[in-house]
């Protein structure tokens, strides 16, 4: 396949790159790597000292972020559990979201995640978030940082603070355990803020009444004509239309047997088709007018549909947009406008320039952070959440004398929970030989 020559000719030419690089040592203050992965770092890191007259305030948001944190993990985890009975008990039919290219947020690779501006600008932004709060929080706890940057693989795959290990191993208890936390917790907050403001602004938005071809029924005299869905018609007969009661107006003076014309505009190109009418399907209309065979975007019940974002499950909808807008549109398709340029932003009155691009920077900047914080509150060593788990464990064994068993407890934690996403992806492939 295309993508996968694509990945192997990106790969190859970072490892060459890197490896030149790493061989002849070249930049040694500014790059730095870990195993096979290349970084870019600096050493300019005073500005975090800036938080510190805020330390009170930041530690009251970190312990109140590592109590939100806990909450998600055990959450993640009953729903990553149910998740695999789920599968176990219904077997359900292999899908697009079951692709292996699907499992990695790679844009362009990933079915559901397109390459767009809007989706580099949210996942740079996702990273930055977390390690701002982890090097604010060091500074807040005394804890110096070293060095900061973007780790590299083909694509920038994450940002990194570089704390000092001396002072990260003398620090203990809360305090640690609000460093490791202060990552997730900026990329839900972060995320929510997001998906809080899509919401009001869609708010402000007024639909409009164009006759903008939804779609186009199989064997109808559209259909046969050629008339593509995501167009707008511009004129029927020569005669100018700007709604689509414009447009119903003519047709209601047709009857079946009757040719009309339609000039379409087509993704901002001109196009005529002639169509022959025929009668309505009994099942949608008993009107005797030609029947031409199409569906119009409906703006007022795609405005009541974006009501739904005002309620708590509008976090959730939100999050299911990039999967369900390609695997169901048409139960889902008008949520694809919030991820996407479509044709669709026609059919709204909107309150200010580059709306809904604007839309689409703040959907990919919140979809990124709650999933990247989500995921990241799991209990699995290397992730934040499993080093909090192992913290939290230190401490409490470490007070009963019982500390050398720590490491076995977060182990099988870890592998446990290794165990369970490792199922998640494989056993709807192992259950549908």
């Amino acid at each position: 396949m295309d993508w996968i020559l694509l990945i192997v000719l990106l790969v190859t030419a970072y490892a060459l790159v890197a490896y030149y690089i790493y061989t002849k040592k070249l930049w040694q203050d500014r790059i730095t790597f870990y195993g096979p992965l290349m970084a870019i770092k600096t050493e300019r890191v005073g500005f975090f000292d800036r938080f510190l007259p805020f330390g009170t305030f930041l530690r009251l948001y970190g312990t109140l972020g590592v109590l939100m944190v806990i909450v998600v993990s055990v959450l993640m985890t009953v729903l990553l559990i149910i998740s695999v009975q789920h599968i176990v008990v219904q077997r359900p039919a292999l899908t697009m979201a079951n692709d292996p290219k699907n499992v990695l947020a790679i844009p362009g690779v990933n079915d559901f995640i397109p390459f767009t501006f809007a989706v580099w600008f949210g996942l740079i932004v996702t990273m930055i978030v977390h390690e701002f709060g982890h090097a604010v929080l060091c500074r807040v706890e005394g804890i110096r940082v070293k060095t900061m940057g973007v780790l590299l693989a083909v694509i920038p795959i994450g940002a990194f603070v570089e704390p000092d290990e001396e002072d990260q191993e003398k620090t203990r208890g809360l305090a640690k355990i609000r460093m490791f936390g202060a990552g997730i917790t900026n990329n839900i907050l972060m995320g929510v803020i997001c998906f809080v403001a899509i919401a009001l602004l869609l708010g402000m938005v007024v639909p409009l009444n164009a006759p903008l071809v939804h779609g186009v029924y199989v064997d109808s005299p559209a259909y046969h004509a050629g008339v593509p869905p995501n167009s707008v018609i511009r004129e029927v007969n020569g005669i100018s239309v700007g709604t689509r009661d414009d447009v119903a107006s003519i047709l209601n003076s047709t009857k079946p047997g009757d040719t009309v014309t339609l000039l379409i505009d087509n993704k901002g190109k001109t196009e005529s088709h002639s169509l022959t009418l025929t009668s309505w399907p009994q099942e949608l209309s008993p009107r005797t007018s030609g029947f031409m065979g199409v569906t119009y975007y409906d703006a007022t019940a795609v405005k009541e549909q974006f009501g739904l974002l005002h309620e708590p499950i509008g976090i959730i909808i939100l999050l299911a947009v990039p999967l369900y807008t390609i695997m169901d549109p048409a139960t889902w398709g008008q949520f694809s406008i919030l991820t996407v340029d479509t044709v669709d932003a026609l059919m709204w009155q909107v309150p200010f320039p580059h709306f809904w691009f604007v839309i689409q920077l703040l959907f990919w900047c919140g979809w990124f952070n709650l999933v990247v914080g989500t995921f990241n509150a799991l209990p699995l060593l290397p992730l934040d959440g499993g080093l909090i788990l192992k913290e939290s464990v230190d401490r409490l064994l470490d007070r009963r004398g019982l500390m050398k068993y720590s490491g076995y407890v977060v182990g099988a934690i870890s592998y446990g929970m290794l165990a369970v996403l490792l199922s998640v992806m494989i056993l709807p492939y192992m259950l549908n030989l």
